[in-house]
């Protein structure tokens, strides 16, 4: 697939076929985008009219195969997924851009089952990635930064923990207004994984055993610094 359209934004993310898709939470519209720079197809799970919208709720996932598809517990990120679409449905507006190659945190499906038998026997997901010979964290978001501005969102409320994906988006031009707290799945299989992002990678997650607040949509405030995430 090539364009020489002067629009194309770098790296180049062509909008491709879209089909009405109901779930649970209720119906969307599912449409791909092709990533030139990457050779892959990511997708938009879109609810409402995001064109000029401000505000707009929505969530940057990374692909999970063994998470999304097969319910694994060794992580959140299935759940996550079904929280974002349940609180676009709720809100009657938002999205979802799902990011594919960026399973293990940019690894691949391979090396990510690798690193779980590494962490079998000890290493936290951190290590684990390293000893392999991998960045701790190899996903990239221009992709993303690209579809949601075609999607012509002027501005969003992103379902995140993690605040470097703050930073990269914003590096990239997106208008981030709030980050929209979004934890999901904790259990005491995932307790370690959980401990890790936040005590390792910074993630903004509760400690285990501290109440989570009632209202999981309640938004906490942008990092302002690198001072701010390193704590």
């Amino acid at each position: 697939m090539k364009s020489d359209s002067p629009d194309c934004l770098q790296p180049c993310v062509e909008r491709g076929p879209s089909a009405r898709l109901p779930t649970p939470h209720g119906e969307f519209i599912l449409e791909t985008w092709f990533d030139r720079s990457a050779g892959v197809e990511h997708l938009a799970i879109r609810k409402g009219e995001l064109a000029g919208a401000q505000g707009v709720l929505a969530r940057v996932h990374s692909e999970c195969l063994t998470g999304d598809l097969l319910g694994s517990l060794r992580c959140d990120c299935g759940p996550q997924l079904q929280l974002a679409l349940a609180r676009i449905a709720e809100a009657g507006q938002g999205v979802v851009v799902y990011m594919r190659g960026h399973e293990g945190r940019g690894i691949g499906l391979a090396q990510k089952l690798r690193a779980y038998a590494l962490q079998d026997q000890g290493l936290d997901t951190v290590d684990a990635n390293v000893a392999l010979g991998h960045p701790v964290d190899a996903r990239r978001y221009e992709a993303a930064a690209a579809i949601l501005k075609q999607l012509g969102v002027r501005s969003i409320r992103l379902m995140s923990n993690n605040p470097l994906k703050l930073l990269a988006l914003r590096e990239q031009g997106i208008d981030i207004v709030e980050r929209e707290r979004h934890e999901a799945g904790a259990h005491p299989q995932n307790s370690g994984y959980l401990a890790t992002k936040r005590e390792r990678l910074g993630h903004l997650l509760q400690e285990a055993g501290v109440a989570m607040p009632a209202a999981p949509a309640e938004a906490a405030p942008l990092p302002l610094s690198g001072e701010a995430l390193a704590g």
